[in-house]
């Protein structure tokens, strides 16, 4: 097996970096870093919600995703010169909005939206997990500066999320750009802070896997998210948050 990135064994993940209130104007922001992929999260709270949501005594919470010109080698075209989004960007946006709202009871927030926007600064693989590891900590992030807003905390949970792969017959935690373009197995994985699922994505580019690979996968992702959970939780704690709005 080639050398890993950062001198890492298989099962372990690229550093992680987080820097909370990295931007000025945002209700939340953080700039979230594992190993050199780097994405900029920021979330706002507006007093509205969706027209499907209109007098429903419930809020939404959603997500946006796009890559800046210079995350890679070479420059990519903004999507909205282009004057529609990729069905990438869709596809991961939606992953992310999905996966956030596991974060929250919309009924305590209120006829509320967030909207949580996760910005690829720099890419070198896993720019969707890092975005729901990051966007997590940017949502509360938001939640937290609007606290008088809430009877109880609308905080339900937390998010990590992480991808993994599968080359050889061995399997690769945290794969950056060279990994995951050679693996025969690529998949996402997002879990909640207690280990609970919210969403699995594998596909075999390749070699169909086995269920065995699968239940190694799955045990070696879960080890390496518990460690983010970890990191995740005492960000907020360092940040001044309540151990009450921490689950």
């Amino acid at each position: 097996m080639t050398a890993r990135s950062f001198d890492r064994k298989n099962h372990e993940a690229r550093p992680l970096e987080i820097i909370p209130d990295f931007t000025a104007n945002a209700d939340g922001s953080v700039l979230v870093s594992t190993g050199n992929t780097k994405v900029i999260c920021t979330a706002f709270l507006e007093e509205k919600v969706p027209g499907f949501l209109k007098n429903k005594n419930q809020g939404w919470v959603t997500a946006e995703y796009g890559m800046l010109p210079g995350a890679t080698h070479s420059r990519s075209n903004r999507e909205a010169a282009k004057g529609r989004q990729q069905g990438r960007t869709v596809e991961i946006q939606r992953l992310i909005g999905r996966s956030l709202r596991a974060c929250v009871n919309c009924e305590d927030l209120g006829e509320r939206t967030i909207t949580v926007d996760c910005d690829v600064i720099q890419a070198d693989g896993g720019t969707r997990t890092a975005a729901i590891t990051g966007g997590c900590l940017a949502l509360y992030l938001c939640l937290w500066k609007h606290r008088k807003k809430y009877f109880v905390p609308p905080v339900v949970g937390r998010v990590v999320a992480v991808s993994l792969g599968i080359k050889d017959g061995e399997v690769l935690v945290d794969l950056d750009y060279a990994e995951d373009s050679s693996v025969d197995v690529d998949l996402n994985l997002v879990m909640t802070q207690d280990g609970r699922f919210v969403e699995i994505q594998g596909t075999a580019e390749n070699k169909p896997f086995t269920r065995a690979e699968m239940d190694r996968v799955l045990a070696m992702g879960g080890d390496a998210l518990d460690l983010t959970q970890k990191a995740q939780r005492q960000a907020l704690l360092d940040y001044g948050v309540d151990e009450s709005w921490i689950p």
